[in-house]
């Protein structure tokens, strides 16, 4: 068996005040605090690889880590906002079989992700659409989803 991280950015500036183009809009400060808190929780944990969206919020949030576990983070469309969950799932199923992955996304492709890990047959233990900074610890099994762990987001 073998684990999926799936973190929902940090909190982010706002989409509505940020006057330039949306895939350089940066964490705030809370953002960069939850980011550490990320890191904190997931550095002991055995992830071999890290993936994100190529929007700056989701690199920022897995800097942090990426420190801690000496490992790069690499980027890839599939988890950008927007993407949609079915590409998403399939690139994760296909990389976990190389080891434990943590990976940030944006809000829609987490509810989407999380909705086709619900509609295989896997019974959920927090809410679909979860608050910034939070995740979802999948569990894979012989390509499948086996089980969904949700984790709150770090204390303000």
């Amino acid at each position: 068996m073998s684990t999926i991280h799936l973190i929902r950015h940090a909190k982010a500036k706002n989409r509505l005040t940020w006057e330039e183009p949306d895939h350089l809009r940066p964490l705030t400060k809370r953002g960069r605090r939850e980011a550490l808190a990320i890191a904190a929780r997931l550095g002991e944990e055995p992830v071999a690889r890290l993936v994100s969206s190529p929007f700056v919020r989701c690199l920022q949030t897995l800097e942090q880590l990426a420190l801690a576990l000496e490992l790069p983070i690499e980027t890839t469309d599939e988890l950008a906002e927007g993407a949609g969950g079915e590409a998403a799932v399939e690139l994760l199923l296909s990389l976990v079989e190389a080891g434990p992955i943590a990976c940030c996304t944006h809000g829609d492709v987490a509810f989407e992700i999380v909705d086709l890990v619900a509609r295989s047959g896997v019974s959920l233990d927090g809410p679909a659409e979860a608050p910034v900074a939070s995740s979802w610890v999948l569990d894979v099994e012989d390509g499948r989803f086996v089980r969904a762990r949700f984790v709150d987001q770090p204390p303000r």
